[in-house]
């Protein structure tokens, strides 16, 4: 079955990897490369880990309806497009979607059916705290930001279908793997 496996948390809260883990495990999903308007960090590369465009040509896409979601966050503009949405299921994949908790929503609400929410939760914002103080990638002013971010986001775990506490990297990872499969594949653990 064609799903958008949509996953949520804060920034620091182990999702890349997770997102890494999954993406090596199960054949059958993708990640989808969002579109930003944010500049690239480190050795990112366009159309790699996301297509890079100004705010200029985003904002046109908006008006001209070719993101299935869009979000303001942190500054920058993250979108996901329609056509790579499209040309993913016609190939008979799933997608697996790195996303904040604006753009849950609106996938929730663009493809209701298809759309399987993940909320991967820090052990504490203290916690949190450290992870990102320790990875050396943002200023003060990022990491205040983030965290903020961090607690709003954490307020609406209601909203999703599936919540998970990553206090340990393998627990968590059973447990999201196992939630994906059933969503693509009708089963668990193979």
């Amino acid at each position: 079955m064609n799903r958008l496996i949509v996953l949520s948390a804060p920034s620091g809260t182990g999702k890349t990897t997770l997102c890494a883990r999954l993406l090596k495990d199960i054949p059958e999903l993708m990640l989808s490369i969002s579109t930003t308007t944010r500049a690239p960090r480190g050795k990112e590369i366009h159309a790699q880990e996301y297509f890079f465009t100004s705010e200029e040509e985003f904002k046109i896409g908006i008006q001209a309806g070719r993101f299935a979601e869009w979000a303001l966050v942190h500054g920058n503009y993250y979108g996901t497009s329609k056509d790579f949405i499209e040309k993913a299921f016609s190939q008979g994949r799933s997608l697996l979607l790195d996303i904040d908790v604006q753009g849950a929503d609106s996938f929730k609400a663009a493809y209701p059916t298809e759309t399987l929410t993940i909320f991967i939760e820090p052990p504490s914002m203290v916690e949190l705290e450290k992870r990102l103080r320790t990875r050396g990638t943002e200023n003060e002013a990022s990491i205040q930001k983030r965290l903020k971010n961090a607690e709003f986001e954490m307020k609406h775990l209601d909203r999703f279908d599936h919540v998970i506490l990553n206090d340990d990297i393998e627990k968590a990872y059973f447990s999201l793997e196992g939630i994906v499969l059933h969503a693509i594949r009708g089963k668990t653990h193979a």
